[in-house]
């Protein structure tokens, strides 16, 4: 039998910039999109997508604004 722990030590806090690129990459993900397509869509580098996916640059309003529309999803989950 396997000692349980309490979910919030297996899956500690991360910080905002992180988990709204973990979004981006599942919306992008379902979407069956590359980076580079959703930077061609989009008209955001991809090298900032990467980026933003991997925390290193925050998403911010406009850009946020950008992947609602290209990857169908809705604003709040940026919020």
């Amino acid at each position: 039998m396997h000692d349980s722990i309490p979910w919030r030590e297996a899956f500690p806090p991360m910080p905002d910039n992180e988990w709204f690129g973990h979004i981006l990459v599942g919306a992008r993900t379902k979407e069956g999109m590359t980076q580079i397509q959703l930077a061609q869509l989009t008209g955001i580098p991809q090298r900032h997508i990467s980026e933003m996916e991997h925390g290193k640059r925050p998403i911010g309003k406009r850009h946020a604004r950008k992947f609602v529309n290209a990857l169908n999803i809705d604003y709040h989950v940026f919020l």
